[in-house]
């Protein structure tokens, strides 16, 4: 779960990560008040799911209360193109206005799981401020890394390393330390995928401070964080995608004519790779799960067919917990009910297979039984061209 820059500084502070001061704001009026109360100049700050922000006009210092006012007004309502938005972008309704720092160096900070070591891993570079994908890619030498120990968290000689090799000395240092060691006990203690603080700034007087930040949560540990599911704002996520979850569905809207049904995230990434190979694109990930019943299968079917751009469907089944009987009826009764004009191929193998595929052929629907993924593959690349 993605969160905002606003909420993800407010959490690490709890943690004693240094932010600037700063109040996010939904009108120009409120816009005009935050900025008297910081006082001097402030930046305004478009709060997104996104990166990118500055180069699409969402990041703007204003000299006065007067034009932090006209700024908000002009960024409010705004719909903010970047990199990561992709060309539909992403309507401003929120904004953060925050204090203007004298800066003196930008540093960058990154707690993330090295899925091949199977430990977290603590990241920082000199070279912050600009995309750190950037900086992996061209100069990976710059980027620096601490593998942190289970249940030992950074250690102060690991930070002290990590400081030194950006550079630091002095208050900053410390300061950097500090920061570091409650970064990384943030990531633990609530249970994040990924902390990143880009960029982590030096001062002209020695300050160390969190002038961005951007924490992602562990989908599957917020049963242990009621209050941070209160931080999810469903106005940046895609709309199929938060129907969805309502019915417990892993679904991700992708960009192709395909649609895809599927149990099991494994079968859902073979599935789409086998489409591709087939000459087709995917239109979605949708996994129904293991164990889905009737009525979330006729859900799943009302999800897929809601995506203007799907020609056809693969479902693609595997018949254990999920009988392939119980796939069947639910899919029939999604087709009648929701009047299927597109082709629909059906691949499923396992348990009750037979009864399931006599079900789909008794309906009087116009299903396609497919022997085999790559028969299944080809036969609804065909149908939806």
């Amino acid at each position: 779960m993605k969160i905002h820059e606003y909420q993800a500084k407010a959490l690490l502070a709890q943690y004693g990560v240094p932010v600037p001061r700063g109040e996010v704001v939904y009108s120009p009026e409120e816009a005009g008040a935050a900025a008297k109360k910081i006082g001097g100049s402030v930046v305004v700050k478009a709060q997104i799911h996104a990166g990118g922000r500055g180069k699409g006009g969402g990041i703007k210092v204003a000299a006065n209360t007067g034009e932090a006012t006209e700024i908000a007004k002009k960024m409010l309502g705004m719909r903010l193109v970047t990199h990561q938005t992709g060309p539909e972008g992403r309507v401003v309704q929120r904004v953060l206005i925050e204090e203007t720092l004298p800066i003196e160096r930008e540093l960058y900070l990154g707690v993330v799981l090295d899925r091949a070591q199977g430990k977290t891993v603590f990241m920082a570079s000199a070279a912050g401020g600009v995309d750190i994908e950037e900086v992996a890619a061209k100069t990976p030498d710059l980027i620096l890394k601490e593998t942190i120990e289970p249940g030992m968290g950074l250690a102060a000689y690991q930070a002290r390393e990590l400081a030194f090799g950006m550079g630091l000395a002095g208050p900053a240092m410390n300061g950097a330390v500090a920061a570091m060691a409650a970064l990384a006990k943030a990531y633990e203690g609530i249970d994040a995928s990924l902390a990143e603080i880009n960029p982590f700034i030096v001062t002209r007087d020695g300050k160390v401070l969190a002038l961005d930040a951007k924490i992602n949560l562990d989908d599957n540990a917020l049963y242990r964080h009621k209050d941070l599911l209160e931080l999810r704002d469903l106005n940046e996520e895609d709309p199929l995608e938060v129907e969805a979850s309502r019915f417990g569905l892993n679904y991700i809207k992708l960009d192709g004519t395909v649609g895809c049904m599927v149990n099991g995230a494994g079968l859902a990434m073979a599935t789409m790779d086998i489409i591709q190979y087939a000459g087709g694109n995917p239109a979605n990930f949708l996994d129904v799960g293991g164990g889905a019943s009737a009525d979330q299968i006729k859900n799943a079917f009302r999800i897929l067919l809601s995506d203007a751009n799907v020609k056809a469907v693969l479902i693609n089944i595997f018949g254990g917990i999920l009988r392939c009987d119980t796939l069947a009826t639910g899919v029939v009764a999604a087709a009648r009910e929701l009047n299927v004009k597109v082709p629909v191929v059906v691949r499923m193998e396992g348990t009750n297979v037979e009864l399931g595929r006599q079900i789909l052929m008794d309906s009087g629907l116009n299903f396609t039984v497919a022997d085999g993924m790559r028969d299944a593959a080809e036969k609804v690349v065909r149908l939806a061209q």
